[in-house]
């Protein structure tokens, strides 16, 4: 699996030239099989990226075997970590599709180590269909000691984490630096160890050296085995090989160039140089054969007729800014595992949004009576949703948005819902959103679940998402609600709708969080002074409910109110310098990116308390998307 020797798959030809020659033409295969599974991988990034030495953590090997499912099909698999997903190749038609495919992953500390490998059943005219996940913590891998422990997971029905669809076969191994580090010279010696012996002739390292890349080193071969062999037995050895590359490393580098690949290497440091070269021999040898380059497990299934789109510039896969304005999907990042989810959204909605907000033809139509229009159907679609046979709908609704709905978290099953509306603001288990830090007043919490955007300032705000022409903060809450404080607070935007605001909010010809219906609160605190609560309504909402009244108290994670069939956007504004938002939300909204996360997560912690926490383990909280 990438840490023994590389053996020939030829007869053994151990004299003179015809060794040679057998040896540089297995050589020569190995670099062009490389290349080879590197052209397939299309949009691969980089093997890496420039890593401090405090901020690697290890290497993940997973490899993905089999799994047994409950219909027959073809099968293909994806694993996600973070921002990156690699797929299998496609299984036969069965119930019990075999892959035998691997990825070797780079893990960094403070990065994502929930890794999800997800089953998809095959559609190759449209998108294919997810039938089942599991999700696995490579921080837990790292704590076991063999390397060879095949596991069987649970795969869990997408809409339901309670309901069992099959199950999967992998093995996954978590390398430490320290083992690296230790397997790094048995990774060099393997690419030329013609016999698997772990020992190399003077011809081997003859032309290992020559893989180097190094003029200098090359004319200097028949010194450098003398000093690399200290026990004069005409071999040199792993550890041999092991002492040679640490001593010229720290005195002259032998390393110009990553003998499979051929790049050059010393752009950066000894440790990312060592780190490429350990994926670039294990990718080398055939062992990883999953496909890259995408950036969720949705992009990767989807079928050909998406892939036309993308190629013809119909369709866009994206983060950032233009996934939530003019891109065909909408891209947020789960707080939990620091992976990528692709928003599901009706592509009428889409098409309707877009010629309605990303237009100035669409601005001059609201602006002369069609807005009137928008509201009365609004109003109309409002009292569709409270009839009965708006319940009817339900089902189709939950299968729209499967993977992102979890039934089992409902306090009622579907048959309990008379209308649309009661099954569209159901309530949920107890426990199902534990409240962070219940004891401690100076920590606010996420106020919904939804994908959010936060900003010290309203100027950041403009910077990095919201494109409207004149928003500003005392537009938002009305000159009589506005004060000076409010102008110069933080700013969070708390998005519940996945049919409406990034097309809308990233759209510079109107403001929506100004120009919809919206209801101010102000909430007096003890540790963030007033906070302005504003609840926006959207193009399809019929209402806007408060549970609380004016001069009730409130404790934090009580509810305050919902929205009906729709949803909108909650947004919170602090006080100037009334709290210090968590770290990981302000990156995520620095580079336009939403982060999904649910109520009861910590937003952040006062900055009148004088105490400054870390950020807690988001592994350990529960999300559901």
């Amino acid at each position: 699996m990438g840490h023994g020797s590389s053996r020939a798959d030829a007869s053994d030809d151990s004299s003179g030239d015809g060794h040679a020659r057998h040896h540089h033409s297995r050589f020569s295969r190995f670099r062009r099989r490389f290349r080879t599974n590197r052209h397939n991988h299309g949009s691969d990034p980089p093997l890496v990226k420039n890593l401090a030495a405090d901020d690697f953590a290890g290497i993940a090997r997973i490899e993905i075997i089999s799994a047994e499912m409950q219909f027959k099909d073809r099968w293909f698999a994806c694993l996600s970590l973070g921002e990156r997903t690699y797929r299998t190749e496609t299984s036969d038609h069965t119930e019990k599709p075999i892959w035998r495919s691997e990825k070797k992953l780079v893990l960094e500390k403070d990065g994502p180590t929930i890794a999800r490998i997800s089953v998809f059943e095959t559609n190759r005219l449209s998108k294919n269909n997810l039938v089942g996940y599991c999700e696995i913590n490579l921080l837990e891998v790292l704590s076991q000691e063999s390397e060879n422990n095949i596991e069987e997971l649970s795969l869990l029905d997408p809409s339901s984490s309670s309901t069992t669809v099959g199950s999967i076969s992998i093995l996954c191994y978590v390398e430490d630096p320290i083992e690296t580090e230790k397997f790094f010279a048995r990774r060099i010696l393997s690419v030329v160890d013609l016999n698997g012996d772990g020992k190399l002739s003077y011809s081997e390292f003859a032309e290992l050296i020559n893989a180097f890349g190094n003029q200098v080193a090359a004319i200097k071969t028949g010194d450098l085995f003398k000093q690399a062999d200290k026990n004069g037995d005409g071999v040199v050895d792993l550890d041999e090989l092991a002492t040679l590359i640490a001593v010229q490393q720290e005195n002259e580098p032998l390393i110009n160039n990553c003998p499979v690949c051929g790049e050059s290497l010393g752009k950066l440091d000894k440790l990312n140089d060592m780190i490429h070269m350990t994926l670039c021999f294990d990718e080398g040898t055939g062992n990883q054969v999953m496909t890259g380059g995408f950036l969720t497990d949705k992009e990767a299934s989807y079928g050909w007729i998406f892939k036309l789109s993308e190629w013809a510039h119909v369709s866009s896969y994206d983060i950032g800014l233009r996934s939530g304005s003019s891109a065909s999907h909408i891209l947020v990042v789960d707080r939990r595992t620091k992976g990528l989810v692709e928003e599901i959204i009706d592509g009428k909605i889409v098409l309707s949004m877009r010629a309605i907000y990303q237009s100035k033809v669409g601005l001059t139509l609201i602006n002369t009576g069609v807005k009137d229009l928008l509201q009365n159907i609004s109003e109309k679609q409002g009292k569709r949703m409270n009839s009965h046979e708006s319940a009817k709908d339900i089902p189709k609704f939950i299968e729209l948005f499967k993977g992102q709905l979890k039934m089992d978290e409902a306090k009622y099953p579907i048959e309990y819902f008379k209308t649309f509306n009661e099954f569209f603001i159901r309530e949920l288990k107890p426990g199902a959103r534990p409240i962070a830090y219940t004891e401690r007043d100076d920590i606010a919490i996420c106020a919904a679940d939804c994908r959010l955007m936060a900003f010290n300032s309203a100027n950041e705000s403009l910077r990095f998402w919201i494109k409207g022409r004149k928003f500003s903060i005392q537009g938002l809450l009305g000159k009589d609600t506005c004060s000076s404080a409010f102008v110069d607070g933080s700013l969070v935007i708390f998005r519940l709708a996945p049919q409406v605001n990034p097309i809308a909010v990233n759209s510079k010809y109107c403001n929506v969080f100004t120009e919809n219906k919206r209801v101010v609160s102000i909430i007096s605190t003890s540790e963030f002074g007033k906070v302005a609560f504003v609840a926006i309504g959207a193009t399809m909402v019929g209402s806007i409910t408060f549970t609380k009244n004016e001069g009730d108290y409130v404790h934090k994670g009580d509810e305050f109110g919902y929205f009906s069939f729709g949803g909108s956007t909650v947004i919170c504004v602090f006080e100037k310098d009334a709290i210090q938002i968590d770290e990981d939300l302000l990156s995520n909204s620095e580079r336009s990116l939403e982060t999904l996360v649910s109520v009861g997560m910590r937003l952040g912690i006062s900055k009148r308390s004088g105490r400054i926490d870390e950020l807690p383990n988001m592994e350990t909280c529960k999300l559901e998307a």
